[in-house]
């Protein structure tokens, strides 16, 4: 008999941990190949960790709803063969070099030196505390008394990552600003005592109300949308596109479109092959500001934000969107669409989006404010189309007309797209649609 062990996978760059949601196995069941042993959610994705060996499962090491590190192991699984990735661990350890030994034990001083006392994995208290975020307390010298006095956003009010990460940025600003206020006037840090006081007001709930605890995703989104609008200059243009041609050759080729692709044809991909177009021309809308230093995208990733069942969103990303004509936009966006919500996208087909397009028009809205998707500098929310009474130009004169329009409307990042380019880069996509061809191929 050997023993493997079943490690969180990596599950792109920035993901560093994750949640476990539920196990689909208990201890003693038999494991087949490939077969799912675990849910699990990061601020991603949610996604299940699959067996790479066949056997029975006879240890789970992490238990629902705590924070696992990426590498580490989540399970042990028993196996017949040699598939043991710990077999013969206890004899390896007897035959280890001198040199290796002393490797290990000058490994064991240089932590003692950054650390004296680990911390523990549960407080006094019974908080309970994830690897990784010990790690960084103990890289940091965060003692446990200060972790406990850290407010959590993830489940049961645990303490995550981006949590501690975001106290140790604010401690070291919170006491630069604590010493230059004691320096100036006690009147400033009175007003700051004031601001403090307001921020944690709190809400008044009577008999009759109903406190519903907001969902993983939920918080990590609420957070998202407050960091961008604290990060980001947003400022928007508005512009209202005739897509009255669009609307009348997709009629014409809707029914041959799926007679050859087996794919519908919605107005979506249309409206996303011509945004992958647009932002080819005004490249630098396709960037990412890292502190002063401006980063141009080489490839023109575009997120497409879809609704999740639960009220929730994602934005799945078409990758490289510039190089796809119309029927693999299309065949992109149904497939990321349909996934997306039946949560089957994987970690990777969310990260690397370079700009956003969301469908606001998709609920009825005319137009919206979209916020920016970090580190992204642009978003563009794509209103409902509308049967509207227009002014129509011809040689012989003017008269009103019914026309198919919709508005756009492009949240951009002021610190470093200005207005012109802002307003540019709308007006050359309505210029784009606008002069759909009636008897285009697909």
């Amino acid at each position: 008999m050997a023993i493997f062990e079943l490690k969180l996978p990596k599950m792109g760059e920035s993901v560093a941990e994750a949640t476990i949601t539920s196990w689909l196995k208990e201890v003693g069941d038999t494991i087949e190949l490939d077969e799912a042993v675990v849910e699990i959610a990061t601020d991603k994705v949610d996604s299940e960790v699959p067996s790479e060996v066949e056997g029975k499962l006879i240890e789970i090491r992490f238990q629902k709803d705590e924070v696992v590190a990426v590498g580490e192991t989540i399970a042990l699984i028993e196996t017949d063969g040699g598939d043991s990735n710990i077999e013969n661990a206890a004899p390896k350890k007897v035959e280890e070099t001198s040199k290796e030994v002393k490797e290990v034990e000058k490994t064991i001083e240089k932590a003692a030196e950054v650390v004296e006392t680990p911390i523990a994995k549960n407080s006094d208290s019974g908080k309970f505390y994830s690897p990784l975020v010990r790690n960084i307390a103990q890289k940091e010298g965060v003692s446990m008394d200060e972790l406990e006095t850290i407010s959590g956003t993830g489940k049961d009010n645990r303490v995550t990552k981006d949590d501690i990460l975001l106290y140790l940025k604010n401690k070291g600003t919170g006491a630069q600003k604590e010493t230059s206020a004691k320096v100036e006037t006690p009147k400033s840090t009175e007003k700051v005592a004031e601001k403090t006081v307001s921020k944690v007001s709190p809400v008044s709930v009577n008999g009759g109300d109903e406190i519903i605890e907001m969902s993983r995703m939920g918080k990590l989104i609420a957070k998202h949308m407050v960091d961008s609008v604290q990060t980001s200059a947003h400022v928007q243009s508005f512009i209202e596109i005739d897509v009255s041609n669009i609307v009348k050759w997709r009629g014409k080729v809707k029914d041959a479109f799926l007679k050859r692709e087996g794919e519908k044809l919605t107005f979506t991909p249309i409206l996303m092959h011509a945004i992958a177009a647009t932002i080819k021309k005004y490249p630098m809308i396709n960037i990412a500001l890292n502190g002063d230093s401006i980063i141009k995208k080489k490839n023109i990733n575009l997120g497409m934000a879809a609704a999740l069942p639960d009220g929730n969103l994602i934005v799945p990303v078409i990758k490289n969107a510039d190089q796809l004509n119309l029927v693999g936009m299309t065949k992109a966006v149904n497939d990321l669409a349909n996934r997306a919500r039946n949560n089957a996208l994987k970690p990777d087909e969310i990260q690397g989006g370079t700009y956003t397009v969301t469908n606001v028009g998709s609920f009825g809205s005319v137009m919206g404010t979209p916020i920016i998707n970090q580190p992204q500098v642009a978003i563009l929310a794509l209103g409902a189309i509308r049967k509207v009474p227009a002014v129509i130009e011809t040689p012989e004169g003017d008269f009103i007309g019914i026309r198919q329009k919709m508005f756009v409307s492009h949240s951009y990042d002021h610190r470093v797209v200005n207005g012109a380019l802002g307003g540019m880069f709308i007006k050359t996509l309505k210029d784009i649609l606008e002069a759909w061809d009636l008897n285009a191929d697909f």
